[in-house]
């Protein structure tokens, strides 16, 4: 791997000409009987799955016939995800191709975040990075990272554009999906007039927004809501938390999804119903995966850089919004947090 020190591109800039070209040529370089791989990251997310999938039925459409899309951990898409296109491409981590001519990456801002598929790095013909976090360790061989981008979803389509593969409404419900649910819906900081302007390419295929919103953002079981009651009931505000910027954070356990019988993935959700909290810049869900980890979504208003936090206790994100992976109880998950707050201020 080459790193920024050593030549690579710098931290924090978007893509060059040369890494543009170097994504292209090794696309393009593939022969016919070519095996490639995309992956995204564990307990995939709208932009991961979306711009996988979307990019894989590119890749389909433009030619390349031996093609596998896979993420690690169990082969279990979230419901609101299940209607994708381009489903058929996943095969279970153990079905991957174990030494693929060309791997691609989507959306997974470090090494870690591939799980047990990390290996296929080392043993693929290439490796292609495509992602939007500006923590992105510059893993693999070349690298589409674009901190400036809304979604990996906007990396992936100006790719496809490249590669002269045009839009069809398979693609673009894929691409629409990762780029509405990295944006919140198109009310996040990250919502520039070049959002829109993707989102309006997609839309020209035909694809139905609406009934896209009701199935990500607006359908949830029954258990999940009584879930998301009961958990939110133990919210805790620290006004004086961040130098008084302020912090919100609840919890959730294995013990709460099997009390209501909901998998791990309704939780995600559950950050959006904090983080409107008036008397906080940041907000945050602790959400456990094993007796002592948890898994822990971040956000913030403005006033703090998550990603800073994320970042000093192993994680990674945006400014806006990042996470980590916690250890021990609770308790301590969360002094870790408050610790790195203050110095985390952006003003």
């Amino acid at each position: 791997m080459t790193s920024p020190a050593e030549g690579g591109t710098p931290a924090g800039a978007g893509p060059t000409d040369t890494d543009w070209a170097a994504a292209l040529a090794a696309v393009r370089g593939l022969p016919a009987d070519a095996r490639v791989l995309l992956i995204c990251h564990v307990n995939p997310d709208g932009d991961a799955l979306g711009s996988m999938l979307g990019f894989g039925l590119g890749l389909r459409r433009w030619g390349v016939r031996h093609l596998q899309a896979t993420f690690p951990g169990p082969p279990e898409v979230p419901e609101p995800f299940r209607w994708l296109p381009g489903l058929d491409l996943l095969v279970p981590q153990d079905d991957a191709y174990p030494d693929p001519d060309l791997v691609i990456c989507f959306d997974a801002a470090s090494e870690s975040r591939l799980g047990d598929l990390v290996d296929r790095l080392d043993k693929a013909g290439a490796a292609l990075v495509l992602d939007h976090h500006a923590s992105n360790t510059r893993f693999g061989g070349i690298h589409l990272v674009d901190p400036h981008a809304a979604a990996t979803s906007v990396v992936a389509e100006g790719l496809l554009d490249r590669l002269g593969v045009p839009l069809d409404a398979e693609i673009a419900a894929c691409l629409y999906v990762a780029l509405s649910t990295d944006t919140g819906s198109f009310r996040f900081e990250a919502t520039t007039p070049e959002v829109h302007r993707m989102a309006a390419r997609l839309l020209a295929t035909g694809i139905r927004p609406g009934d896209i919103s009701r199935r990500i953002f607006d359908t949830r079981p029954f258990g999940a809501v009584r879930l998301f009651g009961e958990v939110l009931g133990r919210a805790r505000l620290e006004p004086e938390a961040a130098a008084g910027r302020g912090l919100v954070w609840t919890y959730a356990t294995q013990d709460d999804l099997a009390r209501y019988g909901q998998p791990a993935y309704v939780l995600e959700a559950l950050i959006d119903s904090v983080r409107c909290t008036a008397e906080a810049d940041v907000s945050c869900v602790v959400k456990q995966v094993a007796p002592a980890e948890w898994a822990v979504s971040m956000r913030s208003k403005g006033a703090v850089d998550v990603s800073r936090v994320a970042v000093a206790l192993g994680g990674g994100g945006h400014r806006f919004a990042a996470g980590f992976t916690g250890r021990g109880t609770v308790d301590e998950v969360l002094d870790r947090i408050r610790a790195e707050l203050v110095g985390a201020l952006t003003a």
